[in-house]
């Protein structure tokens, strides 16, 4: 058989792309094995019992993980979700795996203000303490961008401007119960983009998939001024990057870069049990006590570029975000 001018029945052909599938292979299961022998893992046995945690988007992903992960070690998990179908089935994953049945499943739609607000004032009023909040949930669109119900930049109301606010409302129960801990799952990719504090609501912005980065730079920001905020008051913060994830986020790729991606996601991004180590680690290492303000990578601190440690422009980007959240005199204050 003659393809582009190749006899495909002559031996050396043959040999030459054996070798070169052999030689494919290797290079997968290499890079495999790289993955595996460097992805951190949580070491710590700390226990949960009588502590009580919310985790943001529990009901797929990394968000799963760590609930199940927490709930194991005997917390209170509530799962605070958009979606209450899916969310559901998951809650119950969750309890059969956890053995623990102390796990809780609340609306929150982090893209509505509404829907923060209302989902923070139950909380206020139902639970006494609360010990750990993971800001888990995240979204990313890919070419058109969307709105939110507030007119504000889809991906940037969830990822940002949704965390911002329900922090703020939480605040007060979390300095109650202290010491606790906000966990923010920030990303890697943030060095993909910049934070541009004259177009804080960039809802034209193609293609949409840049605010997803835009967004975990802003996730950066917020948690180091954050942290600075709370400085004395024995709630700390600290932000990490889970790694490249083979979750739900990149199901929004559009035809036909989906397919590749799929094969990308599958082969050498890591498994959402695996992702979901740091979270882990932020959220119960016992020597992360008194610990604020920190960067981690694979259960380790890692650094952070100099622009992403400008604190003036984070302190610029908290005042810009009150205002776009609308925070009244009323709403406790960090």
């Amino acid at each position: 058989m003659i393809l582009l001018g190749i006899d495909l029945s002559c031996p050396l052909v043959q040999t030459i792309a054996l070798f070169g599938v052999s030689a494919a292979v290797t290079v997968i299961f290499l890079l495999n094995l790289y993955c595996y022998l460097t992805c951190g893992r949580c070491s710590s046995k700390a226990k949960m019992e009588g502590k009580t945690v919310i985790i943001t988007g529990a009901n797929s992903g990394i968000g799963k993980e760590t609930a199940k992960d927490l709930a194991s070690r005997g917390a209170r998990v509530i799962m605070a979700c958009r979606n209450l179908d899916t969310a559901k089935a998951a809650q119950e994953e969750i309890i059969k795996a956890s053995g623990n049945s102390n796990v809780i499943l609340k609306k929150l739609d982090l893209s509505s203000q509404q829907s923060v607000r209302e989902f923070a004032a139950d909380i206020v009023k139902t639970e006494p303490k609360l010990h750990v909040l993971v800001h888990n949930a995240g979204m990313a669109l890919a070419i058109r961008g969307a709105k939110s119900v507030d007119g504000i930049e889809l991906t940037m109301a969830t990822n940002h401007y949704g965390p911002f606010l329900l922090t703020h409302l939480l605040v007060d129960l979390l300095k109650k119960t202290a010491p606790s801990r906000i966990v923010i799952v920030a990303s890697e990719l943030y060095k993909l983009a910049c934070v541009n504090l004259n177009n804080l609501n960039p809802v034209n912005t193609k293609p949409a998939a840049y605010l997803y980065y835009v967004s975990k730079y802003a996730n950066i920001y917020f948690a180091r001024e954050l942290a600075r905020r709370l400085e004395g008051t024995g709630v700390t913060a600290n932000f990490l990057h889970p790694g490249m994830i083979d979750s739900g986020i990149w199901r929004n790729v559009p035809f036909p870069l989906n397919y590749p991606m799929k094969l990308i996601t599958r082969g050498f991004f890591k498994t959402t049990e695996q992702g979901a180590q740091t979270t882990i680690h932020l959220a119960v290492a016992e020597e992360l006590n008194g610990v604020s303000g920190k960067y981690f990578m694979d259960c380790k601190e890692a650094t952070l570029n100099r622009a992403a440690q400008d604190m003036e422009k984070a302190g610029k980007l908290w005042e810009e975000s009150a205002k776009i959240v609308k925070l009244t005199a009323n709403d406790p204050k960090i």
